[in-house]
């Protein structure tokens, strides 16, 4: 149920520059829902990922990752992106940000670790306070689209209360090594696709907040490189 927001407190929102994170981080398998994290795991099992030793999963990866371009460059045909909320550490505060966790499903089968390295990790350029969510946050919707040829598809379906709340998370990545400090950002997992797991031509991402009557919204287009030159 939505909560109401006080009229009187204008809802914060900033512009998002991926250069200044110098740590990133990619949390898996953070569902609240076990049996949701299930059906995730067994979405990637059926791709050969092998299932994890416990989860939630963190994955440290290099922070020149990221980008708000609306392209990115991908080795292959075997990619696909993840819709995600995204936590920015500040001088100012946590903020919140929409991203896409791309992905190589090929070497996945292989290491995950490796995999998540691969491929860029797409984030909208702008952010929204935390603390103007936290009254409303399980309301506020998470999808993604498909874009394959002229078709534009339904991906992902769900809201940020099949997730692991920010500062849940924030606490079991602090307790697997160092907190995420100013300058970090962490990825929060994703929620299950409405079909499967498929690559496309182009992936669309959006965090919608009915309370506030806003959105977080971005597109980016896969450009495919040739495995050999």
């Amino acid at each position: 149920m939505s909560r109401a927001f006080d009229s009187t407190h204008e809802a914060a929102s900033s512009a998002f520059d991926p250069g200044v994170v110098d740590h990133l981080v990619l949390a898996g398998w953070a569902g609240r829902n076990q049996a949701a994290v299930e059906a995730h795991i067994r979405e990637l099992e059926l791709l050969g990922t092998p299932r994890p030793t416990r989860t939630p999963v963190f994955y440290r990866v290099a922070a020149s990752l990221l980008t708000s371009g609306d392209s990115i460059e991908v080795v292959g045909n075997e990619t696909s992106g993840e819709v995600e909320f995204v936590l920015v550490s500040r001088d100012d505060g946590l903020w919140v940000g929409l991203g896409s966790d791309h992905t190589d499903r090929g070497l996945e089968r292989t290491s995950v670790a490796l995999s998540k390295q691969l491929c860029a990790k797409v984030v909208a350029p702008t952010l929204w306070r935390l603390d103007d969510l936290a009254e409303h946050w399980d309301d506020i919707a998470l999808r993604s689209w498909a874009h394959r040829g002229a078709r534009r598809e339904p991906y992902q379906d769900g809201s940020l209360g099949a997730i692991l709340q920010p500062r849940r998370l924030l606490d079991m990545y602090a307790d697997c090594g160092r907190p995420l400090g100013v300058g970090g950002a962490l990825f929060s997992g994703t929620i299950a696709t409405i079909h499967d797991i498929a690559p496309a031509d182009e992936f669309e991402m959006e965090l919608h907040d009915p309370v506030l009557n806003r959105r977080l919204h971005h597109r980016y287009r896969i450009i495919m490189l040739p495995v050999n030159a």
